[in-house]
């Protein structure tokens, strides 16, 4: 019987001719679409940075560094070890770098110095998609997201606890020193005072760094606390309160012993995750556009509240795209007096919830007739939703913008940040939006690729 005859398979074979990179991908790989947007950018902000340094050799191209971090977060690879991995591993990611291969400290500390740059990439790709019709802002849901830190809930302390912990250390190490004289005087009867015994214990030196820790902790929750209290006094002399039967509680100027403060990221809050846990992060906001679910707006903060970021993120909308929303959904969590009134807002047709519903509720009946006079802002906005028209508008929320964030999530396995620090965990989200942003620009990208040749032209 004859041997089975298998196609030439020859793994040492040398090739005779070099092969060209781009017959290694098909040609609508997302890489590919990666490269040309790229191209298409004004790159003059991270250039810049670059013209006046003469020293060493000469650095990476900036667009091959921004092609590989989009890439990157295009496809769920976040780290820069990974990142440099994939580009000796990934053919994609090869042919990117076309045959440059940065190390992970290189493309870390590129990421890391280009942070704020990244919003004008943000603001550029939506400026792009404005002019293909993909970003009409009829439409915008607001929604958040708690994102993990780069930092455990186990290394945060209380305020309260700061102070116990600060007296019992300060006893401990009073202690410890005084052993520590008595053994060194005895030591010196021993051996002689020319030898040398003055060395602190580990276990002393220790208890010192964390002395010092706690004291430097509580003393920026005071420091905090006493800033709060000062801004609440300010904005009392400027908008006093209406006159009551008693005298208003004078600010707090010490921090509650409630507190809490992160040793490892000191500028991450404890927040609670969508399941009900509580997690050491931030409060990560998108605003997202309901043509074609691009993201036109983002911020991260401290603050585990949504209604204070309702104003800043209509705010930051009018900056991205250079327009306003014509109507604004979003949950009970942003909802207060003073933020559907506010300045920042009018004009706008809001839809924001007044309450958390149940799934199960059984919604109210349609109100009928005319909206008396005398209903509050919470009351008109409550009916608003309670209309066959409003609950109709506002049942899309749901399906415009928590599927983003979902995807973000889950299909790409963003769930903490990386970095540490409010303004850098502000331009990791940017950049992980911005690669949502053109993976949506991808499955558009009939629509995209005049715009683009015009812009690399």
């Amino acid at each position: 019987m004859p041997d089975k005859e298998y196609r030439p398979y020859h793994p040492n074979q040398l090739l005779l001719l070099p092969p060209s990179l781009h017959d290694w991908l098909p040609d609508d790989h997302l890489a590919y679409f990666v490269s040309d947007l790229v191209d298409s950018f004004d790159l003059s902000a991270i250039e810049s940075a670059y013209e006046d340094e003469a020293r060493g050799a000469p650095p990476y191209h900036p667009a091959m560094m921004v092609k590989l971090l989009v890439y990157g977060y295009c496809t769920g690879v976040y780290s820069s070890r990974r990142i440099a991995r994939h580009v000796e591993e990934d053919v994609a990611f090869r042919v990117l770098a076309a045959g440059n291969a940065p190390d992970f400290r290189t493309i870390s500390d590129f990421r890391l110095r280009h942070l704020n740059t990244v919003t004008g990439l943000f603001e550029q790709t939506l400026q792009l998609a404005r002019k293909a019709g993909l970003v009409k802002l009829g439409h915008v849901a607001l929604d958040s997201t708690k994102l993990r830190a780069n930092a455990s809930k186990h290394k945060a302390m209380s305020y309260g606890r700061m102070k116990t912990e600060e007296a019992r250390l300060a006893a401990e190490v009073a202690a410890m020193l005084k052993q520590a004289v008595a053994t060194d005087a005895e030591e010196d009867r021993r051996y002689g005072r020319d030898v040398r015994g003055d060395e602190l214990p580990a276990e002393l030196r220790r208890r010192e760094d964390r002395l010092r820790k706690i004291r430097e902790a509580k003393a920026a929750l005071e420091a905090e606390a006493k800033a709060r209290a000062e801004a609440e006094r300010a904005q009392r002399r400027e908008d006093p309160p209406a006159p009551t039967g008693r005298p208003p509680k004078p600010p707090r100027e010490t921090p509650p012993d409630q507190a809490q403060y992160n040793f490892t990221d000191p500028q991450s809050c404890i927040v609670r995750n969508a399941d009900g846990a509580f997690i050491q992060g931030y409060n990560a906001q998108a605003a997202v556009d309901a043509t074609h679910q691009l993201i036109v707006a983002t911020d991260v903060t401290a603050q585990p509240a949504d209604a204070c970021h309702l104003g800043p993120m209509v705010t930051a909308i009018k900056q991205t795209t250079g327009h306003r929303p014509r109507r604004l959904t979003a949950d009970a969590g942003y909802f207060s007096e003073a933020n559907v009134t506010a300045k920042s807002v009018r004009g706008i047709d809001l839809y924001v919830a007044v309450r958390k519903d149940k799934h199960t509720q059984v919604p109210e009946p349609a109100p009928r007739g005319r909206i008396p006079q005398h209903c509050s802002s919470k009351e008109r906005m409550q009916r608003k939703l309670r209309t066959i028209a409003g609950r109709k508008v506002y049942s899309r929320r749901k399906a415009i913008v928590e599927p983003v964030l979902g995807h973000i999530k889950a299909a790409r396995g963003f769930d903490r940040f990386r970095l540490r620090g409010v303004w850098k965990v502000k331009g990791e989200w940017t950049l992980v939006t911005l690669a949502h942003n053109i993976c949506r620009l991808f499955q558009a990208r009939p629509q995209l690729q005049g715009l683009m040749r015009t812009a690399i032209a």
